[in-house]
C-alpha cells in the first residue's frame, strides 16, 4: 500500500462534472485508481484561518487514513474473490460514505441463470447496495452490473454477484443483520434503529426465512403438536404445527383457518416419508383435526390436548355459577357467588389466605355450583395415575358419577370424555412424556410476537414473522458475523 500523500499532493478539483467542488488526494484525480474525497467547504473553512496548512494537513492525513482503513476492513470481513474495493468517498449531502466496487481484471462474470462463468456482453449504469452502517454513516456500494451473453441459457442476463440478492437493494449481509435484530424487537423499532424503512426489514426477513426454509432439514420428527391461534378479529384462526420431540421444539407449517382443507396442507408438504414416521400426536379436540390425524397418522400414538380439556371443564363450570347466579338474582336470594369466579376456577394452591377463607365459607352451601366445582377438583386426581388402566377406571368412575349429577353443561364435558376415552388414556400410554404444555408455551411465544408489533399488516407478514421468531431456521453463510 503507498503511504499517505503529502499536504502539497492535495488539488482542488472543480469543474468537473465527476467530482465538482470536492478536495481529491493524490498526484493526479483519475477515477480508475483509489483516492479519497472531503468536500470543498471544508478546506474552504480551513483556508480562511491563519493556521491553514497546518490545519488541513491533519485534515487530510486523518480522512485518508479514516478511508484506507475502512477498505482495509472491508476486504478483511466482506471479500469476494473477482471484485476489488476501489475507493471510498463521503457522499453529498455528508450522510453516508460510498464505496466503488469494480471486477478485478480478468476475472469473468457469472450467470444468474445456471451459476457458470459467461462472457461478458455490456455493461449497466451503476447500482447501488446499502450496507451495515458505520459509526452512524449509512453505507453503500456502488457497482455497475455487467450482462453475460450465456451459450447454456442462450440468453443475455445479468450478472450475479456474490454481495446482492437480484434486484434487491440490500446486501446478503445487511439483509441478514435486520432479520436477527427483528427478532428481538419490532419490525419498526429496528428500522428507526438503524435509519432504514419496515420494508426493508420486510425484505431483509422474508429472504432469510425463504432461504431457511429451503434449506432447512426435518429429519427424523418423532412428535408433532397441533394447535390454533386467534391472529385476527372475526374468529381467523391460524394453525400451528409443531415439533415437540425431546430436546427438540420448533414451528414446522403454518396454515390459514382451522379446517380440512387447510390442516391437509402440512401432509401434504411434509411428505409421506416424513409423515409416517411419527410416533406421537399431540392436538385437541377438534374434529378436523382428529379426521385427518387418523388418515394419516394411524399409526402413531395420538394424545389428546390435557390442557383444553381442563380448559373446557372450567368453562362448564363457570356456565353453571353465571346461570345460577342469574336465577337467585331473579328470585331475590342472597348473592352469595358474586364475585366468585376466579376463586372456582383456580386450583386450590393457587388462592390465598383470604381466599381459602372466602371458598370455604362457599362450599358450605349446597348449590349447583358447589357441586359443579367439587366434581371439577376430583377430576385432576386423573393426571396423577401413571398407569392407563387404573387412569381408565377412574375416569369411567368420574364419568358415571357426572352424567348422575343432573348439571347439563358437567354431562356434555363427561360425554365427550367418554367418546374420546381412548385418546385420553393414550396420554398415560406415553408414559406421560408429552403434553400440550410444550405446545401452550409456544402458542404464547407466537402471541408475543405478534403483541410485540401490535399485529401485522398481512397473513404473509405474520407468516414470516412466526417462522422467524419460532422456526429455528438455518441462515445464509456470510462472510463474517456482524451481529
Amino acid at each position: 500500500m503507498n503511504s499517505p500523500p503529502s499536504t502539497t499532493s492535495c488539488q482542488r478539483v472543480s469543474g468537473s462534472s465527476l467530482v465538482t467542488n470536492w478536495i481529491v488526494f493524490g498526484d493526479k484525480f483519475d477515477a480508475a485508481i483509489c483516492s479519497v474525497q472531503i468536500p470543498a467547504a471544508v478546506f474552504d473553512s480551513m483556508e480562511r484561518r491563519g493556521d491553514s496548512a497546518v490545519y488541513f494537513s491533519v485534515l487530510a492525513v486523518t480522512c485518508f487514513h479514516f478511508m484506507l482503513q475502512l477498505i482495509t476492513i472491508l476486504n478483511r470481513c466482506h471479500r469476494f474473490p473477482g471484485f476489488v474495493y476501489q475507493q471510498a468517498r463521503f457522499s453529498s449531502d455528508h450522510q453516508s460514505i460510498e464505496i466503488a466496487v469494480r471486477p478485478r481484471k480478468g476475472s469473468k462474470a457469472v450467470c444468474s441463470r445456471c451459476h457458470k462463468p459467461a462472457p461478458g456482453y455490456d455493461q449497466l449504469t451503476e447500482r447501488r447496495f446499502e450496507f451495515i452502517p458505520f459509526w452512524g454513516f449509512l453505507l453503500f456500494l456502488l457497482y455497475s452490473m455487467r450482462r453475460v451473453d450465456c451459450r447454456r441459457c442462450q440468453a443475455v442476463v445479468v450478472e450475479e454477484v456474490p454481495w446482492g440478492d437480484g434486484k434487491r437493494t440490500l446486501t446478503k449481509a445487511y439483509m441478514l443483520f435486520l432479520a436477527r435484530w427483528a427478532r428481538r424487537l419490532s419490525w419498526k423499532e429496528t428500522a428507526e434503529s438503524f435509519r432504514t424503512s419496515w420494508d426493508k426489514v420486510f425484505d431483509a426477513v422474508e429472504h432469510v426465512v425463504t432461504w431457511g426454509l429451503e434449506h432447512r432439514v426435518l429429519g427424523q420428527i418423532d412428535a408433532i403438536g397441533v394447535d390454533e391461534i386467534q391472529y385476527a378479529r372475526g374468529h381467523k384462526y391460524l394453525t400451528l404445527v409443531y415439533q415437540i420431540d425431546l430436546g427438540v421444539t420448533r414451528l414446522l407449517w403454518i396454515g390459514k383457518e382451522r379446517t380440512i382443507e387447510s390442516f391437509q396442507g402440512f401432509f401434504t408438504a411434509m411428505g409421506k416419508d416424513v409423515i409416517s414416521k411419527i410416533v406421537f400426536v399431540c392436538s385437541d379436540m377438534w374434529e378436523p383435526y382428529l379426521k385427518l390425524i387418523r388418515e394419516h397418522c394411524s399409526e402413531a400414538l395420538h394424545i389428546l390436548d390435557r390442557f383444553h380439556i381442563v380448559a373446557k371443564m372450567n368453562k362448564a363450570l363457570d356456565n353453571v355459577r353465571a346461570e345460577e347466579t342469574s336465577g337467585m338474582k331473579r328470585e331475590g336470594r342472597a348473592p352469595v357467588l358474586r364475585k366468585s369466579r376466579w376463586l372456582l376456577l383456580r386450583r386450590s394452591e393457587s388462592l390465598g389466605t383470604d381466599q381459602h377463607f372466602r371458598l370455604r365459607d362457599l362450599l358450605r352451601y349446597n348449590l349447583k355450583t358447589v357441586r359443579a366445582y367439587l366434581l371439577k377438583e376430583a377430576f385432576q386426581q386423573l393426571w396423577e395415575y401413571n398407569s392407563p388402566v387404573w387412569a381408565g377406571k377412574f375416569l369411567d368412575e368420574w364419568c358415571r358419577r357426572t352424567m348422575r349429577s343432573r348439571i347439563e353443561p358437567m354431562k356434555k364435558i363427561a360425554s365427550s370424555l367418554r367418546n374420546h376415552r381412548e385418546l385420553i388414556l393414550n396420554y398415560f400410554r406415553a408414559q406421560k412424556l408429552l403434553s400440550s404444555g410444550v405446545v401452550e408455551g409456544l402458542n404464547n411465544k407466537a402471541k408475543v410476537t405478534m403483541r410485540r408489533s401490535y399485529g401485522f399488516r398481512t397473513y404473509r407478514v405474520l407468516e414470516l414473522a412466526l417462522y422467524h421468531s419460532l422456526g429455528k431456521l438455518p441462515e445464509p453463510d456470510c462472510t463474517h458475523d456482524f451481529f
